[in-house]
């Protein structure tokens, strides 16, 4: 699974007549919020960005939030290990998460905005990509972003905002966030399908790194993440599990959209959650 171009050739193999019975269903969601969990390397990203993209909703990856709050603080020159500080950055800033206009979409899924300056660009710089997970394991970092999180879900889920609905992707979306979600997904894959999905995307964007490396990598962010004492990374009670080890990303897709009518059908909501 990946955001290649094979990816999209694919994509063509989801049936229309789907795509078009979700998106009238979709909108019979209560809340509009489709929640995506998963560790490093599951897709749901990839995932999340064309569901999304077919239902006309936000996609929205939460991890973005991390980064812009890793960015506003490297720009400041404040101290990334001392939560405190860090957290009551986080707790200042003004953010917002927008979908990016037709004509100035440059491949990017959303626009990121701290304190009315779009960031899109800068939240995906080196410098960002080897701190965020610093700044992301503070307790009260992670306690000031939820509420951000939470504050743009419920106006996305009731339909008062620039999209109808949401794809909120993320670590802790259904279990944290958005536990009300009307559909919760959980997306997994083996450790070796992950890390050779990571080090593909890292190739294929000039790095070169060796598999080994990835590998190792992957490991210790998800023992990191199921390990840390804030918002440990796992599956919601009510969510569906999809192992998208052996799955390619129409079928992913596909089955989430089938979820989709089924949960609106249902009054709304997935029937885990009835």
């Amino acid at each position: 699974m990946s955001g290649s171009n094979d990816s999209a050739v694919r994509l063509e193999k989801i049936a229309p007549a789907i795509i078009t019975e979700a998106q009238q269903w979709g909108l019979w969601l209560r809340p509009r919020v489709i929640a995506i969990d998963g560790p490093a390397g599951s897709g749901k990203s990839t995932v999340g960005y064309v569901v999304a993209e077919m239902l006309d909703f936000l996609f929205f990856d939460t991890g973005a939030m991390y980064r812009a709050v890793t960015w506003a603080a490297w720009e400041s020159g404040v101290d990334l290990q001392d939560g405190n500080v860090v957290g009551e950055l986080a707790e200042e800033l003004e953010m917002d998460i927008l979908p990016p206009s037709d004509l100035n979409r440059h491949g990017r899924n959303s626009v990121v905005l701290v304190n009315g300056q779009e960031v899109t660009a800068e939240i995906r710089r080196p410098e960002v990509d080897h701190r965020v997970s610093v700044v992301s394991a503070h307790a009260r970092v992670r306690s000031a972003l939820s509420l951000h999180q939470k504050r743009l879900g419920n106006r996305y889920g009731v339909g008062d905002a620039e999209k109808p609905g949401v794809v909120m992707v993320g670590r802790d979306i259904g279990t944290v966030i958005m536990p009300d979600a009307a559909l919760k997904i959980y997306l997994d894959a083996s450790i070796a399908e992950r890390a050779r999905r990571r080090h593909r995307e890292l190739l294929s964007k000039g790095k070169d790194i060796d598999y080994k490396q990835v590998d190792a990598a992957i490991r210790m962010r998800d023992k990191f993440d199921s390990e840390r004492d804030v918002s440990p990374l796992r599956a919601a009670e009510d969510a569906v599990v999809i192992d998208t080890s052996n799955l390619g990303i129409d079928k992913v897709v596909e089955s989430i959209l089938a979820l989709v009518i089924k949960a609106g059908q249902g009054g709304g909501r997935h029937a885990a959650q009835s």
